[in-house]
Order: structure tokens, then C-alpha cells, then sequence
């Protein structure tokens, strides 16, 4: 382009101090410069198309890193929401375990406990009917008890 640019200037000068300047050169010259413009131009077209090549493929290169990312992410949550969900149950089990020792134990304390209430039930009634009978015995021998 500089090449052209110099002869446009030198023809230029030419066309000022030659009376008998052919302005067809010129002309010539022009067709030049054009071709010369289609060709910067595509050129440009030739490198933008090869950056937008290379932008799709790194496109799609981060496409892939992020889908690999998620999926490992995805990964990650799934061992961590059924590591969680086993915590879970074993806590679970272990309360349902310790709520049903508790019912047992209750019953066995209640079932304790109406056993003693009836032997206490049993002595009480031994002992009032054992002083009974002492009490009969004494009315019938006359005998009082001292107390």
C-alpha cells in the first residue's frame, strides 16, 4: 500500500509539471489501490473468520470444563445428600431404639409397681386378718391385750 501510495505521489507530480501527462496511468493506478483495498479486506474477512473459529472452539472447550464442573459438583451434593440421609436415619433409628427401651421400661416398672402395691395389698390384709383372729381369740379366752 505504501508502494502505491509513493507512485500516486510521484504521478501526481507528474500530472502537475507535464503538460503531456496521460491521466489513464492514473487510472491504472486506481484499479491498483482497489485491488489492493480487496484484498485488505479479505484479509481482514480471512482473520475475523479465524477468530470467530477459535472463539467458538474455546467456547465450546468452557462449555465442556463448566458441564464437567457441574457434574462433578452434581456428584459431590448426591454422596453428601446420602451421606445425610443415612446420618439421618441412624439418628432416627437410635431415638425410635430409645423411645421403645423407655416404653418397655415403663411397663416393667408398672408392672413392678402393681406387684409391690399388691404384696403390700397382701400383707396389709394378712396382718388386719392375723389381728383379727387374735382379736376373736381374745374374745373367746377373755384374754385382753395389753395393747
Amino acid at each position: 500500500m505504501e508502494a502505491l501510495l509513493a507512485q500516486f505521489t510521484f504521478l501526481s507530480n507528474q500530472a502537475l509539471s507535464d503538460k503531456n501527462f496521460d491521466p489513464s496511468t492514473i487510472e491504472d493506478l486506481m484499479k491498483l489501490f482497489e485491488l489492493e483495498a480487496y484484498k485488505s479486506w479479505a484479509s481482514l474477512e480471512l482473520e475475523q473468520q479465524k477468530e470467530v473459529e477459535e472463539a467458538e472452539i474455546s467456547m465450546k472447550e468452557a462449555e465442556a470444563y463448566l458441564d464437567s464442573v457441574m457434574d462433578n459438583a452434581m456428584e459431590e451434593f448426591r454422596l453428601f445428600e446420602e451421606e445425610l440421609e443415612r446420618t439421618c436415619k441412624d439418628e432416627y433409628d437410635s431415638l425410635v431404639q430409645s423411645a421403645d427401651n423407655a416404653r418397655k421400661m415403663g411397663k416393667l416398672m408398672d408392672k413392678a409397681a402393681t406387684i409391690a402395691s399388691k404384696k403390700y395389698m397382701e400383707a396389709a390384709m394378712n396382718s388386719a386378718t392375723s389381728r383379727m383372729k387374735m382379736a376373736f381369740k381374745g374374745i373367746s379366752s377373755k384374754k385382753v391385750h395389753p395393747s
